[in-house]
């Protein structure tokens, strides 16, 4: 029988606006164990813990995300948190270090924008159908050495600006595939079945899409991200969702190719970390007296 904690955190799953509530992501690319925490997800190992505070329903309550977070302060052995949350949770001492992005959005069905805009980002999915196969796989043996090549070749052209942490995700990814049943790798491919760009969606949320993660060869025709997207987009609509969450806006160029479709900022991310102060010991004395 699975216990009522196994399924609260299913429904975590299911209810997802952020990617990381989808608990077979986080756990094949962390190895972390997660929990619920004050209705929260708490990610947590080896004295490390990453509280996703986004409460369903009100996202943006922030005390929903300060009750949650005290829950998580008194775990035993915590050295060091991280919240991830729509504010700077009050709890935060003034050392802790925030960084603050948004999660971009598009309404499923994907429709292009109006205008001249929406007529060239029609224009470059047309080009690009051309000149490249779309194909969606999951599950095991969807993540070949051609797509692990195609992750090494942007890690490299991005360099030191890239920062650990995701690299040590972009070299898990074929792990996520085979962990969550609703992840789906689109390949983009030549006439000769060269592998150019690829994408990968989650769909394990029964309300929102994931545009998670997309790599591109250089010399890849134009257009092909779009035809990407738009394919992902449109497996989304089928499955009855409502959203696409893109992503974080991460810097002008990500921005603009999100905005280019017409996303809009729709949830704030702040993330907060610092080490929790140990509590005190009590002397003998007043551990008699009682104080």
């Amino acid at each position: 029988m699975v216990g009522a904690n196994t399924m609260r955190l299913a429904e975590l799953t299911a209810q997802a606006i952020t990617p990381d509530q989808l608990l077979p992501y986080v756990r094949a690319v962390s190895g972390l164990e997660s929990r619920l925490c004050g209705g929260c997800a708490l990610h947590h190992g080896g004295g490390e813990a990453v509280l996703v505070a986004y409460p369903a329903g009100k996202p943006d309550d922030m005390s929903a995300v300060d009750a949650a977070l005290a829950e998580a302060l008194a775990l035993p052995g915590l050295e060091h948190i991280t919240v991830i949350a729509a504010g700077r949770p009050a709890a935060a001492p003034a050392t802790a270090q925030s960084t603050e992005d948004t999660y971009w959005s598009l309404p499923l069905p994907l429709v292009p924008p109006p205008g001249r805009a929406g007529q060239k980002v029609r224009n470059l999915v047309r080009r690009a159908g051309r000149e490249i196969v779309i194909d969606q796989a999951g599950s095991a043996g969807a993540w070949t050495p051609d797509h692990a090549a195609l992750a090494e070749a942007f890690i490299a052209r991005k360099g030191d600006a890239l920062d650990a942490g995701s690299v040590y995700i972009f070299r898990k990814l074929g792990d996520y595939l085979e962990a969550a049943s609703d992840a789906r790798l689109f390949s983009a491919r030549d006439a000769s079945g060269r592998l150019l760009a690829c994408a990968i969606g989650d769909f394990s949320s029964f309300t929102t899409a994931f545009y998670m993660f997309a790599f591109r060869a250089p010399d890849a025709p134009p257009g092909t991200a779009d035809a990407l997207l738009s394919e992902l987009a449109a497996e989304g609509a089928a499955r009855g969702h409502a959203l696409l969450n893109l992503g974080l806006g991460m810097g002008a160029r990500v921005s603009f190719f999100k905005k280019k479709w017409g996303a809009t900022p729709f949830l704030p991310c702040v993330e907060t970390s610092w080490t929790p102060e140990a509590p005190k010991k009590r002397g003998w004395l007043s551990k008699i007296l009682g104080r």
